[in-house]
């Protein structure tokens, strides 16, 4: 039996691998809010882990930015993430101090509301998030999963056009299956996002996540679609957009590590392409 096992779980991570990896070949014909839902990290609950941070920065370029009816480059600088364990509770705050949009097409005319630039060139506060993450089953096990929800803050500037200044409310669940140093995960809910339109206030989200990383070693590769979608076909909320992106991500190192992203947008309001550094500790 040990020996059919194991030509089976190596062809079930194999297929999985396939299906993200095949991802990479669709166009990009779905339409999106500026970014996704970071994926949670499982090593929170890592039994030696109490509390993890992490900073970096982020260039994207293709992006459209739905409200100033501009695309280009986006670099996000700043980025955040503090994650701190307490038993089966893991609490986190996270976001991007600052934002710069080099404006570089033009697919639509500015929202009403939005302000012009003189010079092709916005800047404005990014994202915070605060989010709790409950561990519904024992972490020593196989298979595990949790339950993650949290709120996204109104603290953008909806005149500048890069963001809706809205709060968001979302929720998933999340599981994830561990077989040796690999780990495969997952995450399924609901997003609930406010707009910038009269008479349709918030905009229903299916948001999702599926990850497959190596979780041992000085060498920790990394497979991850993220994104949100709204289901509807022949009408789209302006600055709500749909989401979905694949990140191919390499992390150098143990308790200190060097994250890198390879990003790759798969919606029309996703970015083209891009980079994402970063830096961090567990403890």
């Amino acid at each position: 039996m040990d020996e059919l096992r194991g030509p089976r779980r190596r062809s079930a991570r194999t297929g999985l691998a396939g299906l993200l990896l095949s991802l990479l070949l669709l166009p990009a014909s779905l339409r999106a809010q500026l970014r996704p839902y970071e994926p949670f990290r499982w090593e929170a609950f890592d039994d030696d882990v109490s509390v993890a941070a992490e900073v970096g920065a982020g260039w994207l370029t293709g992006q459209r930015a739905s409200l100033t009816g501009s695309e280009g480059r986006l670099v996000e600088a700043g980025q955040f993430r503090l994650l701190w364990r307490s038993g089966r509770f893991v609490l986190e705050g996270s976001g991007t101090v600052r934002r710069f949009f080099a404006e570089r097409d033009r697919f639509d005319s500015p929202f009403p509301e939005v302000l012009p630039s003189s010079d092709g060139h916005r800047s404005d506060s990014g994202d915070y998030l605060v989010t709790t993450t409950a561990l519904l089953t024992s972490q020593d096990r196989p298979l595990a999963a949790a339950l993650r929800f949290g709120t996204r803050l109104p603290t953008t500037d909806n005149t500048v056009g890069l963001e809706r200044d809205r709060t968001d409310f979302f929720a998933l669940l999340l599981g994830r299956a561990n077989h040796g140093s690999v780990r495969a995960s997952a995450g399924l809910g609901v997003g609930v996002h406010g707009t910038r339109m009269q008479g349709f206030e918030q905009s229903d989200m299916l948001v999702f996540a599926l990850g497959l990383e190596r979780t041992r070693g000085s060498f920790r590769p990394s497979l991850h679609l993220v994104g949100h979608a709204d289901g509807l076909a022949n009408r789209t909320v302006r600055g709500n957009e749909e989401l979905a992106e694949l990140r191919l991500g390499f992390r150098l190192g143990d308790a200190n590590w060097l994250r890198l992203d390879l990003l790759r947008g798969l919606t029309d309001f996703s970015p083209q392409a891009g980079l994402l550094l970063a830096v961090g500790f567990s403890r």
